[in-house]
């Protein structure tokens, strides 16, 4: 792997009134890598991708994102740098259809945003490149249903479409399998594997509670606890950590909520 990081983080540190959400976080995704970032409620998870990301801006550290410091960018700014986020909860146009969710995405993808009466020519490649990505992700055939209206495995199908829409050079899934049955599951995660292998996405974070999930893609684990690093290394080194294994995988599950 490179040894500059894609995303980095450095003595990153986020207080909400007299509580410490973030503290001192160093983080590094190296270009090639999937990396899980777990934790309990109340870790910092959340916070964490809200700090990376523009949502919040930190009380002190930095974030570099392919060696640029993006730390006080907007949400818009970094998403157009290359580093896209989903989200726990679904987040898309339910009364759009499949293919116009991933369309508006694809056009901040190709630029600032591609005109349909200005930039015909754009236009077609946007299309091409939709169409592109639905076959990859399995939701060809769904392309013309109205978004709100497909099942919930699809709905997280189609945000991975949306995110690969805007040309990510990372990205960071929120709990991607939440809410998805076991089949859904085994196939989201053969699809986000194909992506990875097809290099549609070259460097993924991964906030997930299921252990199998883990170590069926990443390859190394961030753990937080408290708004603190407690251990970040290879996926089989972390998950065999008795320290782990006593506060996070009872019961075969870890815990990845907040």
């Amino acid at each position: 792997m490179s040894t500059e990081a894609i995303l980095k983080t450095e003595g990153l540190t986020k207080r909400f009134g007299g509580l410490t959400a973030i503290r001192g976080v160093d983080f590094r995704l190296e270009p090639g890598e999937i990396k899980g970032l777990i934790g309990p409620n109340g870790a910092g998870k959340t916070t964490f991708y809200n700090l990376v990301t523009g949502v919040h801006k930190p009380d002190a550290g930095t974030v570099l994102f392919g060696g640029e410091d993006i730390t006080s960018l907007g949400p818009h700014e970094i998403c157009r740098r290359g580093l896209v986020r989903t989200f726990q909860v679904s987040s898309i146009f339910p009364r759009l259809t499949v293919f116009e969710n991933v369309r508006l995405a694809a056009q901040v993808g190709f630029g600032k945003g591609v005109s349909p009466l200005r930039d015909s020519s754009r236009m077609a490649e946007v299309r091409e490149r939709v169409e592109e990505i639905l076959e990859i992700v399995g939701l060809k055939e769904q392309r013309h249903r109205i978004a709100g209206e497909i099942s919930q495995g699809d709905q997280r199908l189609q945000e991975m479409a949306i995110a690969l829409g805007s040309n990510p050079k990372a990205l960071l899934l929120d709990e991607p399998t939440a809410g998805l049955s076991a089949r859904e599951t085994a196939y989201l995660v053969d699809k986000v594997n194909e992506l990875f292998a097809k290099g549609m996405v070259k460097s993924i974070v991964l906030v997930e509670h299921d252990l199998e999930v883990l170590t069926d893609l990443t390859h190394s684990i961030c753990v937080l606890n408290y708004g603190e690093v407690i251990r970040d290394g290879p996926t089989a080194e972390v998950c065999r950590d008795p320290k782990v294994q006593e506060v996070y995988l009872a019961g075969g599950k870890i815990d990845a909520q907040g």
